[in-house]
């Protein structure tokens, strides 16, 4: 026994040559930012973008979810071409505007547009946090605007999706006048008799979660997206308390009364198909 212990050939681990270590391809696997379990990312694109594991919903772009939400081929943006500029001469803002562009493919923060869902014409905002996370500035203002009052115009249910740290510094007070522009877009689009659903996104924060963001005739939220003004942590230093762990939470706001409902991304477009039906003329459970 001894003699056989003494006599054992050694392991030992093989290192992966630098040639499959090529063949493996970049980005190929993705771990949730929640549990941590490591799944084929392909995967979880298909499952939208939501832990196949623990349900955690990771962000969609703006394409991703238009596509997840229109019917095939339906789908036409506005104002495509607006581009910002730098009004206020901030040092190195255009550089960072012109990163923004060749990394996620878009002009602004937001995508404008107008198509349908389950059959019903609709239009809608969606916000990218990939630009500028998703900060508002005076293009993302006028954007959001247009849009509204296309919708007025067309007569026209009006969705918005957010996601955003809220105003954009580089812009200072004209930024934070988007919060105007857009309140009072609402306020004619909502006199007008028109249907507004806002589905507040990880994160919406700032001065988007105080204006267009909670104006909805709908206020939803995704499961656990954040959404609040101002930070955990500058709230507990000015009230002098510790905050509860689940604060600023969708959850949270809805059990207090800020939302309506919170909705798991696979039934989003059930849930708007249905409502765009039933606030249709004559609309109505069929």
């Amino acid at each position: 026994m001894l003699k056989d212990l003494f006599n054992k050939k050694k392991k030992y681990a093989s290192i992966p040559s630098e040639q499959s270590k090529v063949d493996i391809p970049e980005g190929l696997m993705k771990k949730c930012d929640n549990c941590y379990k490591i799944f084929y990312r392909k995967e979880i694109n298909n499952n939208l973008n939501v832990c196949p594991n623990c349900g955690h919903h990771h962000q969609l772009n703006a394409w991703e979810r238009i596509d997840s939400l229109f019917d095939s081929e339906t789908f036409v943006e506005w104002d495509k071409g607006m581009i910002t500029a730098n009004p206020l001469n901030f040092a190195g803002y255009e550089k960072k505007m012109e990163g923004d562009r060749e990394k996620t493919g878009l002009n602004e923060a937001v995508v404008t547009g107008f198509g349908t869902i389950d059959g019903q014409a609709t239009a809608i905002a969606v916000m990218d946090a990939r630009f500028r996370m998703g900060s508002m500035g005076s293009v993302v203002g006028e954007k959001i605007a247009r849009a509204i009052e296309n919708a007025r115009k067309e007569s026209m249910p009006f969705i918005i999706f957010t996601a955003s740290g809220g105003a954009r510094m580089q812009e200072g007070v004209l930024s934070l006048m988007q919060m105007t522009k857009t309140s009072v877009a609402i306020s004619r689009f909502s006199q007008a008799g028109g249907l507004m659903i806002s589905v507040m996104t990880h994160p919406t924060t700032g001065g988007v979660s105080a204006s267009f963001a909670s104006l909805g005739d709908y206020n939803f939220a995704e499961p656990g997206a954040l959404i609040g003004f101002a930070g955990r942590r500058i709230i507990e230093q000015t009230i002098r308390e510790n905050l509860p762990d689940d604060f600023q939470t969708a959850e949270f706001q809805l059990k207090h009364g800020q939302l309506d409902q919170v909705i798991h991304r696979h039934d989003l477009k059930y849930v708007l198909g249905t409502l765009l039906k039933m606030h249709q003329k004559g609309g109505g459970p069929r």
